[in-house]
Order: C-alpha cells, then structure tokens, then sequence
C-alpha cells in the first residue's frame, strides 16, 4: 500500500503566527497566554485565553473576501497557503482533480453565530440576517474555501470529533492516499473559538482555570496545582502527498505518516474513562496500524490538557500500552504553550512531533512547580525545558468530549 509522507506545514498559533516563530516559540518554552483582547472578558470567571497575536486578515486577503469568513477560516486559509507554499508544487501544472482537502475544526464559525444570533435578540422584527451567516458558520466550509482558493478538486470535506478532529483530519487524509483517491491532500485544522460563547461555555463546564492573576503559567499539565485548560486558537496545516508522487516532483520531505488508531471511550459526555481505557487502545491500534513495537517510540506530544481528571487518565493509558519503555519515552504537553486549540490541537501538536523529529528536540511541559503524588514521577514529562534526544517515532494523542480519542504515528523518513 502507498507510504504517505508530509511534504509542506504552516501554522498560525498564540505563540507565533508561522512556522518559523511558532517552532521557536516552542523550543523556547513560550507561553500565549493572556487577558483576553478579542472582547471585555472583565465579568467573566476566566478572564484570559491563549489568543492568536498581531494578525490582520487584510494582510493576507481583501476586505471583501474576509468578511464573508468567520475568524476560523482566516486561520485555515492563511495556515494552508504557507503549506502550500513551503510544500513547492506548481499551482499552474499539478493535476487539480488529484489534490483534496480534508479539514477539521471543532465548533466552526462559533463567533459568527455569536455576534448574528446577539443582533437577532437586540433588534426588532423583521431580523435582518447577514447573507453569509450560515456559509460563515458551517464547519465544512473551510475546506470548501481552502478548494476554491486554490482549485483543488480532489476529496473534500470537514472532520468534526471535538478535540480529536484534527487528527481524524490527518488519518482519513492518509487513507484517502493509501486508497488511491488522491495522490496529495491538505489537512489539519482550525479553530477560533476564544469568544464570550465559548469563554461562557467551558466556563460553565469548569473546564477552565481561573488564574487569572497569572495566566501565564495557568496551563499546568501534569502539575499537582492544575485547575483546568486554556482556550487557544489558531490553525496548523500538513501537505500529506502519496510518496512516489513527492518523489518524482523532487519534494522535500519532513516525516512520514505511519499509523494512526481512532476509539470511543463509550463512557461519560466530557470526562475521560477513569484507566484510560480508550486512550489506551488508540495507541495500540495505532501501533499496530504502524507495525510498530513499543519501544520504537521515542516521544508522546500527549493530550495533557492541565484537568485532574484528563491528565492521570492519560499517564495509565501510557503506563498500561507502554510498561517499562513508559520511562525511556519522553513526555510533553505543548498545550502548556499554545493552550487548548480544541479541533486545531492535533494539527499543531503533529506540528510539534515534526519538529522534535526534524531536530531531534522535544519541546517541554512549561509551567511545572509542584509535583503530582497521583502521578508516577519515574515518568520524564520533559519538564520547564526542551531536551535533546534522538526523535525517530513520535505519537500524538488527542482525546474529545463525547469520549473520542485519535492517536497518529510519524517517523522520520527513510527512503
């Protein structure tokens, strides 16, 4: 069956807004957490959130065009051209009918729906709707937008599986490869949900911290002082192409895409199977799916979301799949950075499992003070600073409410 590789990566995060800064950003141990800027979050419980940083849309696109997109298509749009860029094809002589785009996001145009429903409840009737109030807030559209600005016409839909969708992304478009329906597919995902909904909403769940005296350091994953996530936003974008395809047009190559395993938890609607028990089987199946033994892996970019729950339910499942290579392995949250970017995680962290492979770098678990005696400390959760090691096989967890749970495998490239 075909091999996949990763030929093109671009990202907009709260800790850079390109793959340059954000790599950097990472190494370096960054935080992009900060009060909130995109509305007055002041009677809020949770008063910050990881925001994406100096971006103007009309630096990438006309006026026009970005009106007619809510914030989570800016992303996904300005994320994929820096891909596609980096990934060197030929716009003008690539077979369009081979190329798809399989895109995912979480909650889509969240703050679309906001602001019309908001000018519905305040005006009289007749409610006057924006024109592109649905084609702005419907989940799909940024791949129908990422299609049309580049004329792609391969495979092209959404994946939608709460915080897994962007691995799910990623999977299905190295199916779709392995199948023969495309020979190059642009994947990830995007997200823009730091808005006073989504704020309000995971507020309500008590899924955020409230350390709003220092949200900096407020993402604590596996810190004893841990107290809930950071809404981030933002997008990554992967170019997956078919290998023999990157091959004959010359194409660099970052790593390959070798397995990936997807499982339901079928337990609680926001809390993880206490053992891990879904978690654990996605590692395997992905393991299995990679042909590969447990002590091939090298680095986990985990799940690590900074809940009490999420992140012991996460270390047994590592324990449980792992036994004793656990403690060779090296462990880190980049969420402790970038924070929550719920259906854009799983694009950045592959982002981050890419560049641990490129440099043999692990980007670290930032904001560690107190240890957790619920944790087995034996583990290296690559603590406060990036450690060097040879990175051959990186895993990369994402886990969703609904109890969803996606698990892909890269490894460098060996031709």
């Amino acid at each position: 069956m075909n091999r996949v590789v990763i030929t093109g990566v671009g990202a907009i995060t709260p800790i850079g807004n390109n793959i340059a800064e954000y790599k950097d950003g990472l190494f370096n141990g960054a935080s992009g957490a900060a009060t909130i800027t995109h509305f007055d979050a002041t009677h809020f419980s949770t008063q910050f959130a990881c925001e994406v940083k100096n971006f103007n849309v009309e630096d990438h696109m006309h006026r026009r065009e970005a009106r007619r997109m809510d914030r989570f298509t800016h992303y996904a749009v300005v994320a994929c051209e820096e891909a596609i860029g980096d990934c060197g094809i030929d716009l003008e002589t690539i077979n369009k009918d081979d190329v798809g785009v399989i895109w995912a996001s979480g909650i889509g145009g969240l703050g679309t729906m906001e602001s019309e429903i908001g000018e519905a409840a305040i005006n009289p009737v007749p409610v006057r709707y924006n024109p592109f109030f649905i084609p702005k807030l419907i989940v799909d559209i940024a791949a129908g937008h990422i299609s049309m600005k580049f004329g792609f016409r391969g495979p092209n839909f959404a994946t939608v599986s709460a915080c897994a969708s962007s691995n799910n992304a990623i999977s299905t478009a190295v199916d779709n490869i392995k199948l023969g329906r495309a020979k190059m597919i642009v994947t990830g995902g995007s997200e823009a949900s730091c808005t006073k909904t989504g704020i309000g909403g995971f507020g309500a769940l008590k899924a955020l911290s409230k350390r709003n005296d220092d949200p900096a350091t407020a993402s604590r994953p596996f810190d004893k002082d841990r107290n809930g996530f950071v809404l981030g936003e933002g997008a990554g974008a992967l170019i997956v192409e078919d290998l023999e395809h990157a091959k004959a047009r010359g194409a660099k190559i970052y790593a390959e895409v070798v397995g990936s395993g997807n499982t339901a938890d079928a337990h609680h609607l926001t809390a993880p199977h206490p053992d891990g028990l879904g978690a654990s089987n996605a590692m395997r199946k992905a393991l299995k799916d990679a042909k590969l033994n447990i002590d091939d892996v090298d680095y986990i970019n985990v799940h690590g979301t900074s809940t009490p729950l999420g992140d012991i339910a996460e270390s047994k499942a590592i324990l449980n799949v792992f036994g004793d290579h656990a403690y060779k392995l090296n462990i880190s949250s980049t969420k402790s950075m970038t924070g929550h970017l719920l259906g854009a995680a799983g694009a950045v962290e592959a982002l981050a499992g890419i560049f641990a492979i490129q440099d043999n770098v692990v980007p670290p678990t930032i904001n560690h003070f107190t240890d957790d005696p619920e944790l087995d400390q034996k583990l290296n959760f690559t603590f406060n600073q990036a450690q060097s090691r040879n990175v051959d096989v990186v895993l990369s967890n994402t886990f969703g409410f609904g109890g969803h749970n996606s698990s892909v495998i890269f490894k460098s490239f060996i031709n």
